[in-house]
């Protein structure tokens, strides 16, 4: 565990496990790296250098009250790979993480990266406009502004509800995971966490996508309550080059119980360049090709 200082100041907390190929792990609003802690471990365990940073303004990083956009994450990822001199990089990143994955893609390019993974992320686009009719109206994006406002502690409690599918019939979400959400939400500064809606509600990752090279494995649950598969997944798969799409019937936004597990092995299995059998949409592409 250690910081590293961003070109402006911001000093980033990162966690760094095991040794051998890195895999490098960047997480969603409002959490931060605790949120992969097993996947951390699963990766560590099975040979390979396991890296996670909190983003700015969250958890052990600066609480910052600027820069809290997609460039300057993309940034700050750019600047963790390089200081660590980490090279033949799988990225991996869920729901904003993902979008701050893609955007680092396009934006630095992937000389340091082998593959990437995302996990229920936001691209290509999570607002709706005319362009985007499957997308989430833009009151939905004001709600989250003004809970996170007004009472962010219980808004916290009760976005965990969906973000796991715990309103869901059957659902086994325990209620120390949707307790775990609220304390690593609460680490998020304010300012961060209201800037960061406009961030993975807002930007348009189309032509990003587009630019990326590498192999990209798409994972995500048909029932994300969060991050509507339709209006990002699916589409994703489509725009990229390289993608190998990965359907979890029943899945929710985040991970725990079966889906976890299941998430965890197919992680494994891209590591090892045996990519998981693809949900369709677009011809599987290996993680080492």
């Amino acid at each position: 565990m250690g910081h590293i200082t961003t070109p402006d100041g911001v000093e980033i907390f990162y966690k760094d496990w095991g040794s051998g190929p890195p895999v490098v792990f960047s997480h969603g609003w409002p959490l931060n790296a605790d949120a992969w802690d097993r996947q951390l471990k699963a990766v560590a365990d099975a040979g390979y250098r396991a890296v996670a940073h909190d983003r700015r303004g969250h958890g052990r990083s600066t609480q910052t009250y600027v820069g809290n956009d997609m460039d300057h994450y993309a940034d700050d990822l750019a600047t963790l790979l390089t200081t660590l001199d980490l090279r033949d990089v799988v990225l991996v990143g869920h729901s904003t993480g993902g979008g701050e994955v893609v955007h680092y893609l396009a934006r630095h390019g992937g000389q340091r990266v082998r593959s990437a993974v995302l996990l229920g992320a936001v691209p290509p686009l999570m607002l709706q406009t005319p362009d985007n009719p499957e997308g989430t109206p833009l009151e939905s994006f004001d709600a989250i502004r003004e809970g996170v406002l007004t009472d962010r502690s219980q808004f916290y409690r009760e976005l965990a509800v969906p973000f796991f599918g715990a309103n869901r019939e059957g659902a086994t979400v325990s209620e120390g995971v949707r307790e775990q959400f609220w304390r690593l939400s609460m680490q998020c500064g304010l300012a961060a966490a209201y800037d960061c809606v406009a961030q993975f509600s807002a930007v348009d990752f189309t032509a990003d996508l587009r630019a990326i090279d590498v192999p990209v494995l798409v994972a995500h649950g048909d029932d994300d309550q969060i991050v509507p598969i339709d209006a990002s997944a699916l589409k994703t798969a489509d725009i990229l080059e390289h993608a190998t799409l990965k359907v979890y019937p029943g899945a929710p936004h985040g991970l725990h119980g079966a889906f976890e597990e299941e998430f965890t092995r197919d992680l494994l299995a891209w590591l090892s360049g045996a990519a998981p059998t693809p949900s369709g949409h677009q011809e599987p592409a290996r993680a080492g090709s």
